[in-house]
């Protein structure tokens, strides 16, 4: 898994960027840092790209539950980015779909973060 981290609108939307497999072990600690690097910041908005995932499993579902959990309490919103159909089939059976906000487009994320 590669992950890449960066910031939109003039340091006010933080993004994440994930490539490979989300399985637990290395690269689902490197996921829960980057976020809690964000969160450490005062960051309040932040899009996690998954279009670049292959696969997730629940303990990759757990760092991202965790997210929105610490986000919502500070204030903030999360939005997950660009989901394949695989990854989307599951957000749909473990109904995430209703607890996050779930974009096509990146422009799309930033506008779901733009709106109170």
């Amino acid at each position: 898994m590669a992950l890449k981290s960066s910031t939109l609108e003039s340091g006010t939307i933080g993004v994440l960027e994930v490539k490979g497999s989300l399985v637990g072990g290395e690269e689902t600690d490197e996921l829960r840092s980057a976020i809690a690097d964000f969160v450490e910041q005062g960051n309040k908005k932040l899009i996690i790209d998954l279009g670049k995932v292959t696969y997730l499993n629940s303990t990759a579902i757990g760092v991202l539950v965790q997210a929105h959990t610490t986000y919502s309490k500070n204030k903030g919103k999360v939005v997950i980015n660009g989901v394949n159909k695989n990854i989307s089939n599951i957000f749909v059976i473990t109904k995430l779909t209703l607890v996050f906000d779930v974009t096509e487009t990146r422009e799309e994320a930033v506008s779901k973060l733009q709106t109170p």
